[in-house]
């Protein structure tokens, strides 16, 4: 039968925004396979790796009968990737294989029974539903992922803490080292919940949503249930497993009331940074940051005893202060914004310094001192 018929750039979307959680290696063969399940001219398209489910719909012309497979999500969409933009393509199943043909070219995949796909078990108790544009969820996520954990041992770190909170969503990251914090408004009130999405869910997120004014895009509507996420946006359904854990109290690690501050230009200072950068050593990626009246040092060295040393002219009149930070991390933010300017606030030599945007009050940046 004739599964569906279709330019090739309109199946190779589909697959696109469902195949990111597809691993190359999987202990289940079938977790590699993305489930077809065809229901007339309609085409649900679903990807798992046990913890994260997509599942986007399209409609298709193909034969009316409904059917439901499994086949190999990489190959299919490397084929659909060489062959040409314009090309119309069939998509047929003949016993347990499957057909892809393209103009004179034909590929024949094996696949594997739909029955035995693992399906994400959805949560009975998801909270209430709210929603904010892909636009600002995008911004957020692209505010704070950076400074999510990588393998910590304390797995409550390896994720973003989402907390939803009145009139609020508040999107919390840290690796112990520093912590992103960046916060949007909601058009309606929902009482609180709080969860941590795991690294893979926030960084496939970041990859689906869509960042452009255009409206047909629409909102991206969550809920929140005691270990699982659901989200809904442009025709897709994506549902994740939680990370468990007591995230810390990021209130307590935000920086009071420090009495120096400087505002200065985002892009000079970042442009400064990454020079410095190049003269650090691979294990350590310590800067020297001087800060007097009128002037800011950055000054780096590496173990052959190079050095690299920059400076900037600042607006200032607090005190003099030498401090050091792991210039990867300040680079992070810098490289994450897109404001103009940005301010540092700073104590002492030993205190953690806090970066915020004068435009936005719902960002901000912990970054703790190193010494040097």
């Amino acid at each position: 039968m004739i599964v569906l018929k279709a330019a090739q750039e309109k199946l190779l979307n589909a697959l696109q925004a469902v195949s990111g959680i597809v691993e190359r290696r999987h202990t289940l063969p079938i977790l590699a396979n993305v489930l077809i399940r065809k229901t007339g001219q309609q085409i649900e398209f679903t990807t798992s790796d046990l913890e994260i489910q997509v599942r986007t719909v399209a409609e298709f012309d193909g034969d009316a009968a409904n059917f439901a497979t499994t086949v190999g999500a990489r190959k299919l969409i490397d084929i659909l990737r060489a062959l040409p933009n314009d090309q119309a393509v069939t998509l047929s199943a003949n016993q347990n294989k499957l057909t892809l043909q393209g103009g004179k070219s034909r590929f024949t995949l094996q696949t594997l029974p739909s029955d035995d796909f693992p399906l994400v078990q959805e949560a009975a108790d998801f909270g209430p539903m709210f929603s904010v544009p892909q636009k600002t969820l995008k911004q957020l996520i692209n505010q704070v992922h950076f400074a999510m954990a990588v393998h910590d041992i304390r797995y409550y770190l390896n994720g973003i803490l989402f907390v939803a909170e009145g009139k609020s969503l508040t999107l919390v990251a840290t690796d112990g080292h520093r912590l992103a914090l960046a916060q949007a408004n909601l058009d309606v009130e929902i009482p609180k919940q709080e969860v941590i999405l795991p690294r893979k869910t926030v960084l496939e997120l970041q990859r689906l949503l869509k960042d452009d004014k255009d409206a047909a895009d629409g909102p991206i509507e969550m809920r929140f249930a005691g270990n699982q996420a659901k989200f809904s946006f442009s025709g897709m359904e994506f549902v994740t497993k939680l990370v468990e854990g007591k995230f810390p109290d990021y209130n307590r690690v935000i920086p009071k009331n420090h009495k120096n501050h400087v505002t200065l230009g985002r892009a000079t200072l970042l442009s400064s940074l990454q020079r410095a950068a190049i003269l650090t050593s691979e294990k350590f990626k310590g800067v020297r940051v001087n800060i007097e009246p009128g002037t800011l040092r950055i000054a780096s060295s590496n173990a052959e005893q190079e050095e690299a040393k920059e400076e900037l002219e600042i607006d200032y009149d607090g005190d003099a202060i030498e401090i050091g930070f792991n210039v990867t991390y300040l680079m992070d933010a810098l490289a994450n914004m897109n404001q103009e300017m940005i301010r540092i606030e700073l104590q002492d030599t030993n205190s953690s310094a806090l970066i915020t945007v004068p435009e936005q009050a719902g960002f901000k940046y912990v970054v703790m001192p190193m010494r040097i």
